[in-house]
């Protein structure tokens, strides 16, 4: 099924189709996914909005990509997406090293450091724009559901919204499931395996980035 729209807004049965399609993709497990609950295991919910839009920005920026029309262009700059992709892996490296280095303190004591906004962002971004999975399901597999040559720019503003509607809402379930088992953990030697497990995790994310 297709979704072909001329002038107007989207009917509502269609931009639910349309969102049921795109939760299941953000829902399945990814670097994404797996990034961003292991960075709340090893350092809570601190800053989490900002790592989180980095992810929504990406996103928009795959599908106003896949909109435009600009999917062979994207292959022009090709080095470019390499770039971010390696970008990607090295920031997901980068916070797994720290997690398995970090020092073990109570659970309410601040977390291993403060990154400040931007630079959260920009990983997540980073993180987004390379991830192969986001990638193929903007250039690939959205035009096999979403006529988007025939959806007109209050369509695609809806398309837009629902996209940020359903990845914010999947993401932060998945952030606070993981806060939630975070607080579960409350022992030095708990705290310790987490970090290292969400370290192993992130190593992994950076690895499945890099490797595709």
């Amino acid at each position: 099924m297709q979704l072909s729209i001329g002038a107007g807004v989207i009917p509502i049965a269609q931009l639910v189709v349309f969102a049921a399609i795109y939760a299941a993709a953000v829902a399945s497990p990814g670097p994404g996914v797996a990034a961003l609950v292991a960075r709340v295991l090893a350092e809570g919910t601190r800053g989490i909005g900002a790592f989180v839009a980095g992810f929504i920005v990406g996103d928009l920026i795959w599908f106003a990509v896949a909109a435009g029309g600009f999917a062979l262009v994207a292959q022009t700059f090709a080095p470019l997406l390499v770039a971010l992709k390696y970008a990607g892996a090295v920031y997901l490296a980068v916070l797994a090293f720290k997690a398995w280095t970090s020092r073990v303190g109570v659970i309410d004591a601040e977390p291993l450091r403060d990154e400040g906004a931007l630079r959260l962002f920009a990983g997540g971004l980073a993180v987004t724009l390379g991830n192969p999975k986001v990638i193929l399901f903007f250039l690939a597999l959205l035009p096999t559901v979403v006529d988007l040559d025939r959806i007109d720019v209050p369509g695609l503003a809806e398309l837009g919204a629902t996209i940020v509607l359903v990845l914010g809402t999947i993401l932060y379930g998945y952030v606070l499931a993981a806060e939630r088992a975070r607080r579960v953990m409350t022992s030095a030697r708990a705290r310790r395996l987490l970090n290292r497990g969400a370290g192993t995790v992130m190593a992994g994310a950076a690895v499945a980035i890099a490797s595709r």
